[in-house]
């Protein structure tokens, strides 16, 4: 649907991934932290924000957007090799890629983790999260797991 690889997206994943793990909250969460106008900032400046280390951002919006520490540590829970926050970026990356246009993005992004699939992405104990993305993105366009 999009242009593919798109490394704003890219990183505006990762990032909501990696802050996701250091404070411990559902990806979903992160992302109502942030907010659609957050988000889309994110997303425009991608390329400004790349260019430092992510923690570094990472504590800089975890701090404007007042994210406190949850309990939700799927990592922890993880029994296999732990996948890289980049990794998971990846793949919610392709999915809105795969499922919304470029217009859409944000949208995309709010949509995307806030639906059913976010949990399925999330659980590092199955292997769903490596699947091929058009696999990923007909699950998801169908609401289920295929």
């Amino acid at each position: 649907m999009g242009k593919k690889n798109n490394n704003h997206l890219f990183f505006t994943c990762s990032l909501i991934e990696y802050i996701g793990r250091r404070m411990k909250r559902a990806r979903k969460e992160v992302v109502d932290y942030l907010g659609k106008d957050r988000i889309a900032r994110i997303y425009e400046y991608a390329d400004v924000f790349h260019c430092e280390p992510i923690e570094k951002v990472a504590a800089e919006f975890i701090e404007e957007s007042g994210i406190t520490e949850g309990n939700f540590d799927n990592v922890k829970e993880c029994r296999y090799s732990v996948p890289d926050y980049w990794d998971i970026g990846e793949v919610y990356e392709r999915l809105i890629e795969d499922s919304y246009t470029d217009e859409q993005i944000v949208d995309g992004i709010w949509e995307v983790y806030h639906s059913w699939i976010d949990a399925h992405i999330s659980d590092y104990n199955t292997d769903f999260y490596y699947q091929p993305r058009d696999y990923i993105a007909a699950c998801y366009k169908e609401g289920v797991v295929l």
